[in-house]
């Protein structure tokens, strides 16, 4: 690929993103519903101005660094205001993962025709909601809290959980490993040396911001702190393939809960750094999308979904919250609001790409399928969690001083009590 051609790429594919941010100031719309049209506008099933795949192995570097960016700001500003949001999350977490992933294999299966091995990697690829797009999401329609917290630690937990259990699996189609003992143990590793490297690397970006406490120049702290973190994702991707994306939530969460390193001098920085990543990816994700993909999976394929957002993710958030201090309302919100995001579509396109290079049979229809999931709960999820929010009485308050008066003490009981009552 020509230096111009790759040029115009990025230029074709930032001014799209940012494009679509600007009519979302203007119309009111989500944001991320716009990325992801401007996306199909200018790639394979609009324009075909962008083709990702010009990028060769950089597309995947590119990726996995403004992933880890992405995933650093939401361990940066994650927050458990409170034992019930963590017995929510972790709850809501396990039980996803029981009951969900199994459910979603069976409907990939038979109701979009892949087969068992490929289904089972669609069914972790698309096993956890996009941090992404839900953040946006929720500071776009002002999400009362503590739901937007809920929906957004979910997001980051199963992430990372979801995106290694999908390589693994990859790699169990493939025959590389042999067995779900395997699978098991590679999962525990990567999950376990990523968290660990994320601590130690989370442990000197601190050292380092303490350091730099004195220094005025906050550009600087963001330099060193975006050096690290890189660092960190290339020593991960170098020992353990995918351990990344857990070390850079936790190197996030580490740096965000010591005092001494005054991470909300950064934390706008990394903030628009962070939006400008999804700004990029978003649309040269959704760029990949070809109809050619999409048309062979037909009614089977929505009829998957359809079975995904309205059954499966229902059921399960329904079963993780018995007992707890919700009320019916809240309940069918976080059974309802779960787009798919970043890295739920770079897992796909680059799991896809190994599939076709192996000659496994499947490949073309797990990638359609996989964005076919994205179009289907961004846009519609997107686009009603709004009115369905302001219809339940989720949305904050506008007046601080009823704010104020209305929220309980964050360890609570009622804590999950509908901010409208």
């Amino acid at each position: 690929m020509t230096p111009e051609r790759l040029g115009l790429l990025w230029g074709v594919t930032v001014f799209a993103g940012a494009g679509a941010r600007l009519l979302a100031a203007f119309t009111g719309l989500p944001g991320v519903v716009l990325l992801l049209i401007s996306g199909l506008l200018i790639g394979r099933s609009g324009l075909g101005l962008v083709e990702p795949l010009d990028l060769g192995q950089g597309l995947e570097t590119v990726v996995g660094l403004l992933v880890s960016l992405v995933l650093f700001d939401g361990g940066l500003n994650l927050r458990f205001p409170g034992d019930t949001i963590k017995a929510t999350v972790l709850r809501i977490s396990v039980i996803r993962l029981l009951i969900s992933f199994p459910a979603v294999v069976v409907a990939a299966h038979l109701l979009a025709g892949l087969s068992w091995g490929v289904a089972s990697v669609y069914s972790a690829i698309v096993l956890a909601t996009g941090p992404t797009v839900v953040t946006p999401l929720v500071q776009q329609i002002r999400l009362a809290p503590p739901l937007g917290d809920v929906l957004e630690a979910e997001g980051l937990v199963l992430e990372p959980i979801g995106a290694v259990m999908a390589l693994l699996l990859l790699q169990l189609a493939l025959g590389d490993l042999h067995g779900w003992r395997e699978v098991a143990s590679g999962v525990l590793a990567r999950l376990g040396g990523g968290v660990g490297l994320g601590l130690v690397f989370g442990l000197l970006m601190s050292e380092a911001l303490k350091f730099l406490k004195s220094n005025p120049s906050v550009g600087l702290r963001l330099q060193i702190t975006l050096g690290l973190l890189f660092l960190l994702h290339g020593v991960c991707e170098w020992l353990l393939p995918l351990s990344g994306l857990p070390a850079s939530v936790a190197a996030g969460v580490v740096v965000g809960r010591r005092p001494a390193t005054n991470a909300e001098q950064l934390d706008g920085l990394i903030r628009e750094l962070a939006q400008l990543a999804i700004t990029m990816l978003f649309p040269l994700l959704a760029a990949d999308v070809s109809w050619a993909e999409l048309s062979p999976l037909g009614w089977g394929g929505v009829t998957c979904v359809l079975a995904l957002m309205l059954l499966v993710r229902p059921i399960a958030v329904s079963i993780a919250t018995v007992g707890l201090p919700l009320d019916f309302s809240q309940r069918l919100f976080l059974g309802w609001l779960a787009p798919r995001g970043i890295v739920t579509a770079a897992v796909a396109s680059l799991f896809s790409i190994r599939l076709e290079q192996a000659g496994v049979l499947g490949a073309g229809r797990l990638q359609g399928l996989v964005f076919l999931t994205i179009v289907m709960t961004v846009g519609l999820q997107g686009l009603t969690a709004q009115p369905l929010a302001k219809a339940f009485g989720l949305l904050a308050k506008q007046n601080p001083e009823e704010d104020s008066s209305s929220q309980a003490p964050p360890d609570s009981t009622s804590v999950f009590v509908d901010p409208s009552q």
